[in-house]
This record gives C-alpha cells, sequence and structure tokens, in this order.
C-alpha cells in the first residue's frame, strides 16, 4: 500500500537509558495532512548482522504517549524497537485510535507510515513485529489484527473488546488480558473476543496448558495459540503485563 505521506523528522532526543543500551526520541510523522507523533525508544548498539524485533504500543482512550511509556515494553525487550504511538482526537475531545475501519483509516496508515519509515532506518526484523494496546488501544490492536494480519506476528490486547464489523481471517498468536472485575470494557465482551481468537485459530475452548495463576494456553504445538490471563483486577494494566506480554511475544515469531 502506498501512501502520500513524507517524514518530517527525528526530533526532541528525551532520555538515554546507558544501562538497557536504549535510546528514546519522540518522531514526526506527516499523515493525510496530519502531524503524528510517536515515542520511538530503539536499542543504541545492535549485533552486526542481527535484525531488530518491533513492537507497537498503543494507549487508551484520553491517555497519550508520554503517560503510556510508563508501562516500561521498552525495559522489557530493550533488543526490540518499541513505538509508543499518540491518538488523535475522537469524539469528546479526547485522543484514542480507530476501532473499525472507516472511510479515513486515519490510524492504519499512521501505522502504514511509521513501519515505512522505521524500515529505511533500522534493520526490521519482518518476522518479529507486534502490537499491543490498552482498552482502546487494545481494540485497535484488534483492528490491526483484522487489516493487517500480514505485516504482525502476534498480538497483545489488554482490557480490550472485538467489535462486531471487526473480523480477523487470518490465524496469529493472541495474547489477551483481562481483569473480572473490569466495568469500562465489559469482562463478557472480553470472554466473546477471546472466543472469536479461538474460532479463528481453530483452537479448542478447553486449555492445553497454563502459564502461570489466572493464565491458560488454548491449543498445541503445531496450532496457532491463544494465551489469556484472567486476573482479579478492575479496568487496569497490572505491574506483570509488560514482561508477560514481552514473553509471548519473543517465543511467537512469524
Amino acid at each position: 500500500m502506498k501512501i502520500g505521506v513524507t517524514l518530517v523528522g527525528l526530533v526532541s532526543l528525551l532520555v538515554v537509558l546507558s544501562a538497557c543500551r536504549v535510546s528514546a526520541e519522540v518522531v514526526r510523522w506527516r499523515v493525510d495532512g496530519q502531524t503524528r507523533e510517536a515515542i520511538v525508544y530503539a536499542p543504541t548498539v545492535s549485533r552486526e548482522g542481527e535484525s531488530v524485533p518491533l513492537v507497537f504500543s498503543f494507549h487508551g482512550y484520553g491517555d497519550n504517549m508520554q503517560n503510556f511509556q510508563y508501562t516500561n515494553l521498552h525495559v522489557a525487550w530493550p533488543e526490540a524497537i518499541v513505538v509508543y504511538g499518540q491518538g488523535l482526537e475522537r469524539r469528546g475531545g479526547f485522543p484514542g485510535w480507530q476501532v473499525e475501519a472507516d472511510d479515513t483509516d486515519r490510524d492504519l496508515k499512521f501505522v502504514d507510515t511509521v513501519l515505512a519509515s522505521l524500515r529505511e532506518i533500522y534493520d526490521i526484523d519482518e518476522d518479529r513485529i507486534y502490537a499491543t494496546g490498552f482498552s482502546n488501544g487494545g481494540m485497535f490492536t484488534y483492528l490491526l489484527w483484522a487489516e493487517r494480519a500480514d505485516v504482525f506476528a502476534a498480538y497483545a490486547p489488554v482490557a480490550a473488546r472485538l467489535r462486531s464489523s471487526v473480523r480477523p481471517e487470518q490465524a496469529r498468536p493472541v495474547f489477551h488480558i483481562a481483569g473480572e472485575r473490569d466495568r469500562v470494557v465489559q469482562f463478557t465482551d472480553q470472554e466473546a473476543a477471546i472466543e472469536v481468537a479461538l474460532q479463528i485459530n481453530a483452537v479448542s475452548d478447553r486449555a492445553t496448558g497454563s502459564c502461570g495463576e489466572g493464565c491458560m494456553i488454548y491449543g498445541g504445538d503445531m496450532a496457532t495459540p491463544v494465551m489469556t490471563w484472567i486476573h482479579p483486577g478492575a479496568h487496569t494494566y497490572p505491574r506483570e503485563t509488560a514482561g508477560r506480554i514481552v514473553s509471548f511475544f519473543r517465543d511467537h515469531p512469524q
């Protein structure tokens, strides 16, 4: 897909985390006449000839990239490039992400643009490109599964549901994290999204293994798995979430 956009440039060096050998920069692009932003964490040192994993991470409705970077995916996986995108204003004037395909597809185009520009700068491992997000960002993650399954190796929506118009068709590893007491995105809606993932990946709704307390794996060694972590909390992003997501992504290249 060719999009008429240009990279504006790398701006505003934020911080260098020498212990993890990771640098962070705010990056800006022009997409359909709008300036889009993301905080991009990238390894400052990589092994010669070794390509780099890439993770897109999307904040919830009303949040922003500056806050969401403190989920610390880049700390959990310092060898990867981690992109914390900034959503645009939606209904109500708060920033967020599209959750269904529409006439503009502004956020799908944003992801396409970011990916194209990073490919020009870094040696991206095409088999290890991932998407994750919280709440509204998790719903966008599900949309990426439906609309960009050829790009991403695996997905990790957190506290998210699947809109009825969004129907992925290609099996991909999915790790869904949900709180039993979630009242923002109803837990029953999240259970329905998990059920759709099980159907698309053609795995049984009977768990084949455990990955810790409240964490279950569906699908055998030869299947495309669905993994769930159901915690007793509400609409939250638990402290262990980043580490669990990174572990799942590491185990599932395309």
